[in-house]
Formats: C-alpha cells, sequence, structure tokens
C-alpha cells in the first residue's frame, strides 16, 4: 500500500475510534459499571448516603451544558459530561440501581428514564421534566424522592412560572413548533397553580439542621418566569451546609469552597432552596 494512502486510512480509522471512544454508549456503561460496584459494597446505606458516595466518584468530570438536546427526543445517557441537572440525576439513578439485587447498565437506564422524564415515559419534548420545582412534584409522586421544603420551612414559594413559553428560541426544540410551546405552556400553568414551597435564604442558617447530607435541591430565583436556576446536592463539612454541583464557572463537578448560605448571599437572582430527599 501506498506509504501516503497508509497514513491517510490510519488517520482516518484513529479518528473514527476517538470519536467512539467520545461518543458511544460503551464509555458510559464502563464508568457506570466501575460507580455501581464502588456503591454495592455499600448498598446497605441510605439512598441518599449513596447519592453522596456517587456524587464524590463523579468529582471533576467536566460540566458541559445542553446535553440532552436532541432530536427527536430520547434518553440521553452521558456521565462524561454533566451539567448541574444531570449531575444530580444520575446520582440518584445510581444510588437508586446500587440498592437493587442486580445492579446493571440496563437498571440504570431505566432509572434514570423514570427519574427524568413525566411519569417515566418519553413523549417527545414537553415529557422531559424541564423545571426543577416540577422534577421535585413528579419524583415525589413516583416516590424517588420525597418533597420536604413544606416540612422544613411551611413557607409557599408563589410565582407565575412561564419562561420557556415566553422564550422559545432559546430552546433549539422550540424554536417554530407551535405544538410543544402550547404544550409547555399548559404544564406551566399547572406548575403555577401547584403549592410549592421553599427555604428562603434568610431562614437557611436556622434551618440547616433540618437538611440531610444527599438532600438534592434546586435554588429558587427572582428572574420573571423561572423558578429554579441551579441544582446541587447537600454535604456537610463539620456543621457547615456546603454542596456538591456541576460548577459552570469551575467548568467540573465540585465540592463548593463557600456554605450554602455565602453562595446564595452571594448571588442577587437567588432567593432560597427547595428540597427533595432520595427515598
Amino acid at each position: 500500500m501506498n506509504k501516503k494512502i497508509f497514513l491517510l486510512v490510519s488517520a482516518l480509522l484513529f479518528g473514527f475510534t476517538v470519536l467512539f471512544a467520545q461518543n458511544g454508549a460503551g464509555d458510559d456503561e464502563e464508568i457506570c459499571k466501575n460507580i455501581l460496584s464502588e456503591l454495592q459494597q455499600h448498598s446497605e446505606k441510605p439512598t441518599a448516603e449513596l447519592v453522596v458516595e456517587a456524587g464524590k466518584l463523579l468529582m471533576n468530570t467536566p460540566y458541559v451544558a445542553h446535553t440532552l438536546e436532541t432530536e427527536p427526543e430520547q434518553l440521553i445517557v452521558n456521565l462524561r459530561e454533566l451539567d448541574c441537572t444531570t449531575y444530580a440525576e444520575n446520582c440518584l439513578a445510581l444510588a437508586r440501581t446500587a440498592k437493587t439485587k442486580k445492579p446493571s447498565f440496563k437498571h440504570f437506564k431505566n432509572e434514570l428514564l423514570l427519574i427524568r422524564y413525566r411519569e417515566g415515559e418519553i413523549n417527545d419534548y414537553p415529557s422531559r421534566l424541564h423545571y426543577f420545582s416540577d422534577w421535585i412534584l413528579d419524583n415525589d409522586k413516583k416516590q424517588t424522592v420525597e418533597s420536604v421544603s413544606q416540612a422544613i420551612s411551611n413557607i409557599e414559594f408563589e410565582k407565575t412560572i412561564n419562561f420557556m413559553s415566553l422564550h422559545p428560541d432559546s430552546y433549539k426544540p422550540l424554536k417554530n413548533n407551535a405544538v410543544f410551546i402550547e404544550a409547555l405552556n399548559k404544564q406551566e400553568q399547572e406548575l403555577t397553580k401547584s403549592k410549592l414551597y421553599y427555604i428562603p435564604t434568610d431562614k437557611l442558617e436556622a434551618l440547616k439542621t433540618q437538611i440531610k447530607d444527599g438532600d438534592i435541591f434546586g435554588i429558587t430565583t427572582n428572574v420573571d418566569g423561572l423558578d429554579i436556576t441551579h441544582v446541587g446536592i447537600a454535604f456537610f463539612k463539620g456543621n457547615e451546609l456546603h454542596f456538591m454541583h456541576a460548577s459552570s464557572k469551575a467548568e467540573k463537578v465540585i465540592l463548593s469552597e463557600e456554605t450554602l448560605y455565602e453562595y446564595l448571599s452571594n448571588r442577587k437572582s437567588a432567593t432560597g432552596i427547595m428540597i427533595a430527599r432520595p427515598l
């Protein structure tokens, strides 16, 4: 074979190999199995503790946004790149899978499907739980988590939620899709009418003893039309409440240097948190 042709073919084959390694399910399956192997050694622990362990095992994973945006809508498994929501979802799915008798990648995918989609079923883009307050309500119904904000603070979160339907150009699947926009708008109206509760920032320090390691929380916001702008996993360092999260600023999964109270206080748009406790 001509040397130039040989080098070209080799380069192409290498390129396909790298592409497969970056995007193929094999890597995600391997990561999943490795984490499950670690978690299975502690499967007698409560789910919330396993959420924390999964969170630690995913530490330093690169932050990448919009990894779920595919058309048509399908279950995306990506343990190589995480945003704040997919980090929390994957940790919960891994923890729940590790509690089963025979943990597997297939079981993990089923858990992720259950957690990420309304009633655990994919029915186009609107079936994904886009608003995290809606995620908490739906997962409370499915008994993957318990919504505990009311029990902790009993302070209502009253707000009109309509950001996505008012800004369809910000979401590729919504652009020029009146059917999806209408479906999202109906969901927003139902969510706005729902009884939502939160822990305001100024109440957090007094109430933090009622928060537990592994609690999944959403940071509520004063941005018009939005409920929650960031998601994390509670983790105490001594008596101080910190959190694990996929940070866009750090560009990876980290344990916060600031306490959660400091983090909220330093952000003008943050108003408090809503909490989902893994079951």
